[in-house]
């Protein structure tokens, strides 16, 4: 394998949102690589504005970075400026921001002590143990998202509260059929695992609401009346408020100013990933909890996301929380939101698609989208 091959290799296990991978790579030489980064602003509520999957490319590069310490080398990155015309004037279709990775080899070069958890980190949606993080715990997660900082929610009422903001934004995803699109496209049924979807036992749901959930996502009609037969409260309790409460802590990742420039998502999503990589080094698992930061997002700004004007007005409620809760600092420059816990087994986990997939050749193509399962 060439130097590039390696680091991509590794790199690959980089986390996005659903895992939709959202990159290809294109190599040009022995030092260089390209780095196609798409969006799914075309088919997912929740990244309608891109900012999500531009998240995504930045914790890819941190990726990149640290999986090219493991082979001696450094990674520089060239960012496509904010200019950029995105969508193409012919067809209407968005192009993938390029970044360019060049690779310096040092013989000097010690590898980064979180390379070796690139490939153990994952997503635990099961409830974790409530252990109380130490001081050194705390410091070590704080100093990984230098220069962004950490707000942490860790005591039982703090918890809850979290757990409670979750649920209530947990409807919204439970009753749009913008996000009932999106979650059929993406759980693979059936399974412990899965290249390019969620499997459904990473999902959180015992059986009985597994089995529920199955019956239910086969039409959108079928799930409206489960939803107006059974209503939603059983679902979110399980997946959203319980987990939300048996967890050490829930942690925001925030920044200076709210992340409006490519730039500074990246930024966001380097540090993002510094502090999941070292959470999985300290022998503890997150989930996160980005949608509510979406939903909040778009009420801020009147952005229209859904046809229903309930879950609209409830996006508003959940911006008016998420604001009480982050008293005292701009809820605009939350970038992220986690909870975090002492590592549990996983059910089910999201792979990766192998590499050969995920290198292409010039021009890149289109960006699949995921078939219905």
């Amino acid at each position: 394998m060439s130097l590039p091959e390696k680091v991509l290799e590794l790199a690959r296990w980089a986390p996005s949102g659903d895992n939709s991978q959202p990159w290809r790579f294109r190599i040009v030489s022995e030092r260089e690589i390209e780095v196609y980064g798409y969006d799914t602003r075309s088919h997912c509520v929740y990244d309608l504005d891109g900012w999500s999957s531009e998240l995504a490319h930045g914790m890819l590069l941190e990726t990149i970075a640290i999986a090219a310490t493991a082979y001696g080398a450094r990674a520089h990155f060239t960012l496509p400026g904010d200019a950029m015309q995105r969508r193409d004037a012919a067809t209407g279709e968005m192009r993938p921001l390029r970044y360019g990775v060049r690779l310096e080899t040092d013989s000097t070069l010690r590898p980064d002590p979180l390379a070796p958890f690139i490939v153990a980190r994952s997503v635990q949606r099961w409830p974790m143990y409530p252990r109380v993080l130490g001081p050194a715990e705390r410091q070590s997660i704080e100093e990984a998202a230098r220069p962004l900082q950490i707000k942490w929610f860790a005591s039982w009422p703090e918890r809850a509260r979290i757990a409670a903001l979750c649920m209530k934004n947990a409807r919204i995803r439970m009753t749009i059929p913008e996000a009932y699109s999106v979650h059929r496209a993406v759980i693979a049924w059936g399974s412990r695992s899965s290249e390019d979807r969620l499997p459904d036992r990473s999902l959180g749901a015992g059986p009985v609401l597994l089995a529920m959930m199955r019956y239910a996502m086969k039409s959108w009609p079928r799930l409206q009346r489960v939803n107006r037969w059974t209503g939603t409260l059983l679902p979110r309790v399980e997946l959203d408020f319980l987990p939300g409460l048996l967890c050490s802590a829930h942690a925001a990742v925030v920044a200076e100013r709210e992340p409006t420039s490519l730039a500074e998502r990246i930024a966001a999503g380097r540090a993002i990933q510094r502090v999941w990589l070292t959470a999985t080094k300290l022998g503890m698992q997150m989930q996160p909890q980005h949608t509510p930061l979406v939903f909040a997002r778009y009420a801020r700004r009147g952005q229209r996301f859904t046809s229903s004007p309930k879950a609209v007005s409830e996006a508003a409620t959940v911006a008016a929380e998420l604001e009480a809760a982050f008293a005292g600092m701009e809820p605009a420059n939350v970038a992220w939101l986690a909870r975090i816990g002492p590592a549990r087994r996983l059910r089910g986990r999201s792979l990766r698609l192998p590499l050969d997939r995920l290198i292409v050749g010039e021009p890149p193509p289109a960006l699949p989208q995921p078939a219905s399962g």
